[in-house]
């Protein structure tokens, strides 16, 4: 803690992720339902880049983000999530920033789907698309059996 407030280290080391923790995260919102812990770990394997945020004093991930690209000028944000007892800190546009801003995609054009955060987001640039985008939609997804609770 720094002046009574906690500290955090925002990383984008593939090693350093947590995948437990990362997979008891996306078992709480709701766009991680139709996953298996599975799906989770290929996601993280196969994405273009990860960023892990980390509780300074305890070493805990506490946040995470990934994300699917070209490598060359396209990329999609996917799965930005902060464990809910550390909301409320700029976490979230922490990993934003880190990840679109700060990093090798910082010139590319970003896409991400979102049902309650637009205003993050909108923060970072994103908005709804213009005629020339065209969005397939998913077919929809059943919880997946280890996510039922």
């Amino acid at each position: 803690m720094q002046n009574g407030r906690m500290s955090y280290a925002v990383d984008d080391s593939r090693d350093r992720i947590d995948v437990d923790a990362v997979w008891a995260a996306l078992r709480e919102v709701y766009w991680g339902k139709w996953r298996s812990r599975e799906d989770v770990e290929a996601q993280i394997r196969d994405a273009w880049r990860v960023i892990g945020v980390y509780d300074e004093q305890t070493g805990a991930q506490v946040g995470f983000a990934r994300a699917v690209s070209d490598g060359a000028g396209f990329a999609y944000l996917a799965d930005v999530v902060v464990l809910e007892a550390h909301r409320g800190h700029g976490l979230g546009k922490r990993i934003v920033r880190a990840m679109i801003d700060e990093g090798p995609g910082a010139h590319f054009r970003w896409t991400l789907f979102t049902s309650d955060a637009h205003g993050l987001y909108e923060q970072f640039g994103f908005a709804a698309p213009d005629r020339t985008a065209l969005v397939r939609p998913a077919a929809t997804l059943p919880v997946h059996p280890t996510q039922a609770r």
